[in-house]
């Protein structure tokens, strides 16, 4: 079944490469007639078009934070690119997502020196669409999308902002482009690998296949022949860089590169207005009601801190743990449902608030006035979430893999800057670690871990790090 299915994906990708073949003098074409609607272009050469593919770019989170401050950096440098975003955002216009982005992100970018393609094939690449196989279809559907993309407009420098490693071979050897990646985390990761060995269940590994051997052995050869191709898609990248310590291992190992690290963008200076004092006994969880996000611990790790610690429960104030995040669809909806049955059967419902599709300064209202930032997904890409309580004043308790461990929740000047833990008595004796510390010992955590994110992970040090990496190819057509 599996090499079936290894000989299928393989046979898919060369009649794309014979059929795309056909249809690269129409996209030659569309950009010949783009450069024509140029004729009012502030410069008399040719521009460099540096094309961002990025087909939600819309939806507001850090991957597009870490968009659109790339975007910024270059249109402050460089006045003979032109940035092109493909999106497959149809149901919104270019000013609409601008507008956007500067009420989420501030940032406000120059709008005739920015284009949109906008893309009609995006249902390609959402998972809903292969309920088995999923990264192997939405892999494939990619390549569909991306087709889109580079036959509508071919940019010289094509730069994947959102990990869809399979477009590269067909941008780089059909297209001609040269090709750029900045990967969030791998699409398979030898931990992904090791959960299936294991026999060990998670959200991407459901307790069906784990409970059988023979299924286990099945997704365990599906698993390396995918990941087998993704390192064969990966390695026609130029230039790569990846968001953290934990990326960079996976990918170096998958692609055969060198890759560079560079931090996202997070939102550190205006956090870092918000006073230390006054805080509360208050722990906030901020994360998209996905599974990944593994809100079953934390109410887990609630329920074993009120039965270990029930001093905690005296006295005016009593702990209170409020989850903020997003619900995007019926199975966000869901998830939040059976949290909430979860919390009833806990008997911590009292002690629990959800404030779902929170408004901005709902959160950070929230991060003015809690104690504790939590953070309970298991090998976390990054973390910026965890940053982001830092930079707030708050103390970070979060899980022990991935970024958080290896780049975040580090030492400073040689002092703790917060705590990891991963299982739900871990995750209760730290909490109750910080609600014991005295005030002053709490005051001097805070500063320690406000002072370590600032000079770590701002937008001012992104933007001086993916211009060095992206100035020697920028360069070759700028004035």
């Amino acid at each position: 079944m599996f090499i079936f299915l290894f000989t299928l994906t393989i046979g898919f990708l060369f009649i794309i490469f014979i059929v795309y073949k056909q249809f690269k003098n129409q996209a030659q074409q569309n950009r010949k007639l783009f450069f024509e609607k140029l004729s009012n272009y502030k410069s008399d050469s040719r521009p460099l078009i540096i094309g961002f593919f990025h087909p939600y770019c819309n939806a507001g989170g850090g991957g597009e934070r870490v968009l659109w401050t790339s975007i910024k950096s270059i249109q402050t440098k460089y006045q003979n690119v032109i940035c092109v975003v493909y999106t497959g955002d149809i149901d919104v216009t270019k000013d609409e997502i601008l507008e956007k982005v500067m009420s989420r992100f501030s940032i406000k970018l120059d709008p005739d020196n920015l284009f949109f393609i906008f893309l009609n094939k995006r249902k390609w690449v959402e998972d809903v669409r292969y309920p088995r196989f999923t990264l192997l279809g939405q892999s494939l559907g990619s390549t569909i999308l991306g087709f889109e993309a580079l036959k509508k407009l071919t940019p010289d420098f094509y730069f994947d902002t959102m990990g869809y490693a399979f477009t590269y071979p067909l941008a780089k050897k059909i297209f001609g482009c040269k090709i750029g990646a900045y990967v969030h985390y791998p699409t398979i990761s030898s931990d992904m690998l090791s959960k299936v060995q294991e026999m060990r269940p998670g959200f991407n590994n459901d307790q069906l296949i784990a409970r059988s051997r023979i299924l286990s052995a099945g997704k365990l050869l599906y698993y390396r022949v995918f990941a087998y191709l993704y390192s064969l898609a990966g390695s026609f990248s130029d230039i790569v860089m990846v968001n953290s310590t934990w990326t960079k291992g996976h990918i170096d190992q998958l692609w055969g590169v060198n890759s560079k690290i560079v931090y996202p963008p997070c939102d550190t200076a205006s956090l870092t207005k918000l006073p230390l004092e006054d805080r509360q006994r208050i722990i906030v969880s901020v994360a998209q009601f996905r599974p990944e996000k593994d809100h079953q611990l934390q109410l887990q790790s609630l329920s074993c801190l009120l039965s270990n610690y029930p001093n905690f429960q005296q006295g005016p104030e009593k702990i209170e743990l409020i989850l903020i995040g997003g619900s995007r669809n019926e199975d966000d909806k869901d998830r939040i449902q059976k949290l909430k049955e979860l919390c009833k059967k806990l008997n911590i419902e009292d002690n629990v608030t959800f404030e779902v599709n929170a408004s901005f300064e709902k959160l950070v209202y929230w991060l003015s006035k809690a104690k504790i930032g939590l953070h309970t997904m298991w090998n976390e890409h990054f973390g910026i979430v965890v940053v982001e309580y830092m930079a707030a004043g708050l103390i970070p308790v979060a899980h022990n893999s991935g970024g958080p461990k290896m780049d975040i929740v580090i030492p400073y000047n040689d002092n703790i800057t917060g705590y990891l833990a991963s299982t739900s008595e871990e995750f209760a004796t730290k909490i109750a670690n910080v609600f014991s510390l005295s005030e002053e010992k709490y005051k001097n955590m805070q500063i320690n871990a406000r002072e370590n994110v600032i000079g770590k992970f701002s937008e001012s040090v992104f933007q001086e790090l993916i211009l060095n990496l992206l100035d020697p190819i920028l360069q070759e057509n700028s004035n």
